[in-house]
């Protein structure tokens, strides 16, 4: 690193911010802000003083991701293990398999090394194609309004590959992370001005424009020819005591040996990636708070009424916290600081809304099972909303009070 800043301090002087050379020079800031902290710093008063800048939040939240990155890997290599032990060896085909024989790994779903390399194997694509096709935004952007390139992105990447099914087409995956990038977050000015979150709004666009690679029985396990429904799937069908049938149990859903997207199948990942950014202080405990308390008091609601025709009514508050993308969303999308409310009180109404939201969706809406990604979206949409009667309230308020 001492070399490669001896090379940055060699190259600056050539460079003339605002003369005609300024492209270049914000080109070189594009690049140099990547591995250091930008020079420049206020210089007049007031000065807001924090110890925690925004590189060290983005890196916080990236180790945060890593448990469910890791999980995700194994999970993924071990449902397609397991679905390759049942299919037989003429479904062995691609250069995956062929790799991991000529290393050794062999297929085995209970070797951890096998399945850890399997999933990386599939994971490894898909976030590279991702960083490249979004780093390319970014810097273009960055060049063109001649600012830094800011760390938002390495976080807005694994969030982005993490909910995503191993089995998306890669030209999907650079199509996705473009319109989250381009659409989601640079038209508003880049990071921090965005109001919804740039990795679900790349997500959902794929779901809307090609639901065929995005959902259904065949998208999770990445082996040809093998169809499993989801746990949320089987639930809304036949109800929560089909999963029984199907080998998935509570605790097989919380730790997440389970289909689904990548990363968001394990609430332990996820809720231990929620435990470092609450004692790091980068997660907001009102918004955690209001989230589970919404979800938590509309399902009991629903159990309560009941229904005769839709099992999902019959759905307990604990099998909405373990299934889909809720502990992940949660986690790392509920918490994003940017698009969330920023009052204290408008946190807890954010919250309730995403969590009131998603048991909607999930219950009501039979053609989405899922619903944690709508249901933040819908809540980015309403947080200046909610900001906004919060603050109309403590003034009206306070006048009262002072009257």
């Amino acid at each position: 690193m001492k070399a490669l800043r001896s090379i940055f301090d060699k190259i600056e002087p050539h460079f003339e911010r605002g003369g005609k050379y300024n492209k270049y020079y914000a080109l070189y800031e594009a690049v140099e802000s990547f591995f250091y902290s930008p020079k420049t710093v206020s210089t007049v008063a007031p000065h807001a003083r924090s110890y925690t800048d925004m590189k060290r939040i983005m890196i916080y939240v990236f180790l945060a991701a890593m448990p469910c990155a890791i999980f995700g890997m194994w999970n993924t290599g071990h449902n397609a293990n397991v679905a390759l032990a049942a299919l037989g060896p003429d479904a062995v085909s691609g250069w995956r398999f062929a790799l991991m024989d000529w290393l050794g790994f062999g297929l085995n779903p209970d070797s951890i090394l096998a399945c850890l390399f399997n999933g990386f194997l599939w994971f490894l694509p898909i976030y590279a194609v991702t960083m490249i096709v979004g780093l390319f935004w970014e810097i273009l952007f960055a060049v063109i309004r001649g600012h830094e390139v800011n760390e938002g992105f390495f976080v807005t990447s694994i969030l982005y590959v993490l909910i995503l099914p191993a089995s998306t087409p890669l030209w999907q995956v650079a199509l996705g992370i473009s319109f989250g990038v381009v659409i989601g977050k640079e038209v508003f000015g880049g990071t921090g001005k965005n109001f919804l979150n740039p990795a679900l709004v790349g997500r959902a666009f794929l779901y809307f424009a090609y639901p065929a690679q995005m959902s259904g029985d065949s998208v999770w396990t990445p082996v040809d020819g093998f169809s499993g429904a989801t746990a949320l799937a089987v639930t809304a069908s036949d109800g929560v005591q089909a999963l029984a049938g199907q080998g998935i149990t509570w605790w097989s859903a919380f730790l997440g040996t389970i289909q689904g997207s990548m990363g968001e199948t394990s609430a332990l990942a996820c809720m231990i990636g929620l435990a470092f950014l609450m004692v790091t202080k980068i997660a907001n405990w009102r918004l955690i708070v209001g989230c589970m308390g919404g979800m938590i008091g509309f399902s009991l609601l629903l159990n309560l009424i009941g229904s005769d025709t839709n099992p999902m009514f019959g759905m307990s508050w604990y099998w909405h916290f373990v299934l889909g993308g809720y502990a992940f969303g949660l986690a790392f999308m509920v918490t994003e600081p940017v698009s969330a409310s920023h009052t204290n009180v408008g946190r807890y109404w954010y919250g309730a809304l995403i969590g009131f939201m998603v048991v909607m969706i999930r219950v009501i809406n039979p053609a989405f099972p899922e619903g944690m990604m709508l249901a933040i979206l819908f809540a980015n949409i309403f947080a200046p909303l909610i900001d906004y009667f919060v603050v109309r309230a403590n003034i009206a308020r306070r006048a009262k009070r002072n009257a």
